[in-house]
């Protein structure tokens, strides 16, 4: 679902260099190479897929500093959800800064089905 509302433009999403990276190598691993490829290639022609430059690292996951960049994008382009289910991200509901909305995927899912006519939800 999420997937598919992508493409028909119901949200926007937000990407660097480095979770571009992350997706073509999840894929990979977790499909093949050529999946990788071609949705990593839709993904560069959407217009609600906006490429960001990160000025602002913040350390705040320690146990795997690798999931900082998408709270450094996510604070970047002032995102309006962070959608993740993992752990480590439940850190940024006990701070007040940066402050960044974190959403389970089940939530973003119910987000996107109430979602009417109006400014798509930005999210990295």
């Amino acid at each position: 679902m999420v997937w598919q509302a992508l493409l028909s433009g119901t949200f926007d999403l937000y990407i660097t260099t480095e979770i571009l990276l992350e997706y073509e190598e999840k894929l990979a691993s977790n499909f093949n190479p050529i999946v990788a490829e071609i949705n990593l290639q839709i993904l560069s022609v959407l217009p609600n897929v906006f490429p960001q430059t990160v000025f602002f690292h913040f350390p705040i996951i320690v146990q795997d500093p690798d999931d900082n960049k998408f709270i450094d994008c996510a604070f970047g382009c002032n995102a309006h959800f962070l959608v993740s289910n993992d752990k480590h991200y439940q850190i940024l509901k006990q701070l007040g800064f940066p402050k960044i909305n974190l959403v389970k995927l089940e939530e973003f899912i119910e987000i996107l089905r109430i979602t009417k006519a109006g400014t798509p939800p930005g999210i990295a």
